[in-house]
C-alpha cells in the first residue's frame, strides 16, 4: 500500500490511470505476440517523466511483466536457448546501461524515435525472416540486443525473428524470450544503479505499474490461442510510427 501512496503523492490520479491503462494494454499486447508491450508504454512513460526516466521505469515494469510470463509458461521454457543468449547478455547490458547513463537527453529522444520507427520498417523487409537460427548465434543476439536494449529501453520487434527461426512457437517462443529478457534487464537496472539513472522514484512507479503487467500477461496466456494477432500488430505498428515521429521531432 505504501508504493500507492506514494505514486498518488507525486502523480496525478489522471496520469496514473493512463500509465496503468497503458501497462495493462501493453503487457496483454506482450503475451499475446511476444512483443509490443514497450511500445505502448514507453511514449506514455517519455510524456509524464521524460527519456531519462522513462527507460528505468519502464525496465523494472518491464521485469515484472517478463517475469510473469515466464511462469505462467514455465513448462515450455527452453534452457539451451537462454543459456546461450545469456553468456553474452550480462556484459552488453552492462556496457549499454554505462553509455546510457552518459548519452544527453536530445540524443536519447532521436535515438528512441528513429529506433521505434526502424522496428516498422525491420518486420515489412526480408531481413526479419531467415534461415533456420543456430544455437550458438543467440550468443550474439544476446551481445547486441542487450546493449541496444539498454540504450533505448526495449527490442523486442528486432530480436522476436531470431527466435521463431529457431523453431519456437506459442507458449515456448513467449516464455523463453521473455527469459532472455529477465535476464537482460536484471543487468540493465545494475548498470543504471552505478550511473545513478535508477532512482527511488523510478523504482516504486514501475513496482506499482508491476500488478497490471502480471495480469496482462495473464491475459495474453488465456487469449494467445484466440485473439488474431494481426489486428494487434497493426495497431503496435501504427504506434511505433506515431511515437516515433514525435521523438525525433522533439528531440
Amino acid at each position: 500500500m505504501y508504493i500507492f501512496y506514494y505514486i498518488l503523492g507525486t502523480v496525478a490520479l489522471t496520469d496514473y490511470l493512463l500509465l496503468a491503462f497503458a501497462a495493462l494494454i501493453g503487457s496483454t499486447l506482450a503475451g499475446v505476440t511476444g512483443f509490443g508491450g514497450a511500445a505502448i508504454l514507453l511514449p506514455v512513460l517519455i510524456h509524464q517523466f521524460g527519456a531519462r526516466h522513462a527507460i528505468p521505469i519502464l525496465t523494472v515494469a518491464q521485469l515484472i511483466g517478463n517475469g510473469s510470463r515466464v511462469y505462467f509458461h514455465r513448462k515450455e521454457l527452453d534452457w539451451k536457448v537462454i543459456g546461450h543468449f545469456a553468456i553474452a547478455a550480462v556484459p552488453g547490458a552492462l556496457i549499454g546501461g554505462y553509455v546510457f547513463s552518459r548519452v544527453s537527453n536530445p540524443i536519447l529522444m532521436r535515438m528512441m524515435g528513429g529506433f521505434l520507427i526502424a522496428t516498422v520498417a525491420w518486420r515489412w523487409t526480408g531481413f526479419s525472416k531467415m534461415t533456420k537460427m543456430p544455437l550458438k548465434g543467440f550468443v550474439g543476439v544476446g551481445l547486441g540486443f542487450s546493449f541496444l536494449s539498454a540504450l533505448v529501453g526495449s527490442v523486442g520487434p528486432f530480436i522476436v525473428p531470431f527466435f521463431l527461426s529457431y523453431g519456437l512457437v506459442k507458449g515456448a517462443f513467449i516464455s523463453t524470450e521473455a527469459m532472455c529478457t529477465v535476464v537482460m534487464h536484471i543487468f540493465k537496472l545494475i548498470a543504471y544503479k552505478q550511473g545513478s539513472v535508477l532512482t527511488t522514484h523510478a523504482v516504486l512507479i514501475g513496482l506499482a505499474l508491476g500488478p497490471l503487467m502480471v495480469m496482462g500477461s495473464w491475459l495474453g496466456k488465456k487469449l494467445i490461442h484466440r485473439m488474431p494477432e494481426k489486428v494487434f500488430v497493426v495497431l503496435v505498428e501504427l504506434t511505433l510510427v506515431a511515437a516515433g515521429l514525435n521523438f525525433l521531432i522533439r528531440g
